[in-house]
């Protein structure tokens, strides 16, 4: 089958690599040119493991190929960015989109939405396609007895950077059309290389149900997170509380951390919020507590840096969540940039994931990219804000001396270890 991915991002190229390592002829189109042309030389344009060599692959073989002009193709898969805009969901790339594609439409043809959206959005494309291409028929949510030229379904994309392609093809997948027999259309694709369930529903299922997932992770992280602000105030360990808890049969409270970043968990709450804003109080709060747990890491640091003239604050990690290149939404990188902000403080930054420091900080004179090593001789204040793998490896008692804030657990579970040990 031909398949044209509509978006080369970090889940456009991976499902467009998957797909034409089954076989398919895949076409990826996209805006920015410079990705049309890493992607036509095999290049990957961020990390993700064996990316690379699938990638290469398919395009040795001529079943990969990116544009950014819109062609003819049996299935259409829209894996654009749906950002947020004070508090509600910007649509306009996945509009854009759609207007882009409208002109290739053939009947026959399967529109697929993967894009994280609201509800109503694969409805909302159905209305840009009749508006755009009024000789062709486009099917209405439900209406099962309505033939239609053009089959259009939301399948939300379910996977995990740093298990993209694994998780690709072992998740479920949850297709929703506008009408079942759209839900099937799409189906016979995804079932190509997806090894796990393919549920049928309907549209406005599948788009509550992706947003639900991350709302669900989202609130039970704002437990935690708020659990450990509480045990700060009562000068508790909150690692260790965590873990005894845990010990009951019943109970598994999430590890808590700088906050919550990325663009899925950080962001699709929102989307519900715009959607039912009276209804969704408990959605709503767990998003605050979460946004507002960096400001908390930042006032712990300003007071520790109060106790010294020029402090020198080494800064662990960047990125999102562990061992990823990653920096969207990324709580660690608003907590270093507001640490950059304390009057004559030195910032040490340590991120083994990435080559040079994302222009927020790179433009900042009093911000350095160094070694482990070189942060922890140099630096009075040492924060743990993303445990990668590296930093697990660390001695703990090499920085006895130090100053710390430990957003990961990393140090203290580790002294908690061998306290029982003791």
């Amino acid at each position: 089958m031909k398949v044209c991915t509509v978006g080369l991002g970090y889940i456009g190229l991976p499902t467009a690599a998957m797909l034409a390592s089954r076989g398919h002829e895949v076409v990826g189109l996209d805006v920015n040119e410079r990705v049309v042309a890493a992607v036509n030389s095999g290049q990957a344009h961020f990390q993700e493991p064996d990316l690379q060599m699938l990638l290469s692959a398919a395009v040795d073989t001529k079943r990969l190929r990116a544009t950014t002009q819109p062609e003819p193709a049996e299935f259409f898969l829209i894996a654009v960015p749906t950002p947020m805009v004070n508090e509600g969901p910007d649509m306009t790339f996945v509009e854009a989109a759609a207007r882009t594609i409208a002109p290739v439409l053939e009947k026959g043809n399967v529109v697929i939405l993967e894009s994280t959206s609201p509800v109503g959005s694969t409805e909302r494309l159905a209305e840009i396609f009749a508006e755009e291409r009024p000789d062709l028929t486009f099917p209405r949510y439900r209406d099962e007895d309505r033939e239609a030229d053009v089959a259009l379904c939301h399948c939300p994309e379910r996977i995990l950077p740093g298990q993209m392609l694994r998780e690709l093809v072992s998740n479920d997948r949850i297709i929703g059309g506008l009408t079942t027999a759209c839900a099937q259309k799409a189906a016979r694709l995804y079932q190509t290389f997806v090894m796990g369930t393919c549920y049928i529903t309907d549209a406005r299922v599948a788009e509550l149900c992706k947003l639900s997932e991350n709302a669900y992770r989202d609130v039970n992280i704002a437990f935690a997170n708020e659990l450990s602000i509480i045990c700060d105030k009562l000068g508790t360990d909150v690692w260790q509380v965590r873990e005894l808890a845990n010990q009951h049969p019943r109970v598994n409270i999430l590890m808590p951390g700088a906050g919550v970043g990325g663009h899925c968990i950080a962001v699709d709450p929102w989307f519900i919020v715009s959607s039912a804003p009276e209804e969704a109080r408990l959605i709503r709060t767990a998003r605050l507590v979460n946004d507002d747990k960096p400001h908390r890491v930042v006032a712990q640091v300003r007071r520790l840096a109060d106790k010294f003239k020029v402090p020198k604050v080494a800064c662990y990690g960047i990125t999102y969540k562990p061992d990823v290149d990653d920096v969207r939404e990324s709580p660690a990188l608003e907590i270093v940039e507001a640490i950059a902000d304390i009057e004559g403080a030195e910032v040490l930054v340590v991120e083994p994931n990435l080559d040079a420091l994302p222009p927020a900080l790179a433009c900042r004179a009093n911000v350095r990219h160094v070694t482990s090593d070189e942060a922890r001789e140099a630096a009075d204040i040492v924060t743990f804000l993303v445990g990668h793998r590296q930093f697990r490896r660390l001695e703990a008692d090499s920085y006895l001396a130090k100053a710390v804030v430990d957003t990961t657990g990393m140090f203290s579970t580790r002294k908690a270890k061998a306290a029982e040990l003791d």
